[in-house]
């Protein structure tokens, strides 16, 4: 009798268990990395028992807008670390930190969204050497300080991010590093050689 009333109320319990569902969000279609999320991209599935931290229904608006961080397949439910704000680094393309100092970059400043050409320039003790271009047009994706202090006129440093093909990478790098690069500021309709992606497609 004992085990016939355990049973019951273990069947009890499944049942009620099974009858507390709730709403997560899902996939509606396979998506690659690097994609913008979009409301169609989203479907609703329910599920029940332990969801770990599968992302309820009631906050998908939140994620609009942002980017999958990996491939996502259809009908799978996601996780916050399935998605970022950030926009995705496109193929055949690379971030370089630079560090410019006076006389390396315009006076006024550069800003997120310039389209700035790099050049590496002959060290004070090569004068004879040509400067080169290294990136015809790259596209500014961060920047933090100023050429000068806009009070005291004294130097300070300009911190830079560009965006750059793959292969040009390592030698904007060296430049940087070598203390050896400058950067002029093109016109904002200029193509950049490489192109900073929304992820639509």
């Amino acid at each position: 009798m004992i085990l016939i009333l355990l049973g019951a109320a273990g069947s009890a319990l499944i049942a009620v268990n099974s009858g507390n569902r709730s709403d997560y969000v899902a996939i509606a279609n396979d998506l690659g990395p690097g994609h913008k999320l979009d409301r169609k991209d989203l479907s609703r599935g329910d599920l029940a028992g332990a969801t770990g931290s599968l992302i309820p229904w009631s906050e998908a608006e939140k994620y609009l807008g942002q980017y999958t961080t990996t491939k996502l397949y259809k009908d799978q439910f996601v996780t916050p670390d399935n998605f970022t704000a950030d926009k995705p680094i496109p193929a055949g393309g690379a971030l370089v930190g630079l560090s410019l100092e006076g006389g390396r970059a315009p006076s006024d400043g550069i800003s997120v969204g310039d389209i700035v050409s790099v050049i590496r320039v002959p060290a004070a003790n090569q004068d004879s050497s040509p400067a080169t271009p290294l990136v015809t047009a790259a596209e500014v994706t961060a920047s933090s300080g100023a050429i000068a202090d806009a009070r005291t006129n004294a130097n300070t440093t300009l911190n830079v991010t560009v965006l750059v093909p793959t292969e040009k990478a390592t030698a904007v790098a060296a430049a940087a590093a070598a203390k050896t690069l400058v950067l002029t500021k093109l016109n904002p309709a200029t193509k950049p050689e490489v192109s900073r992606t929304d992820g639509d497609g």
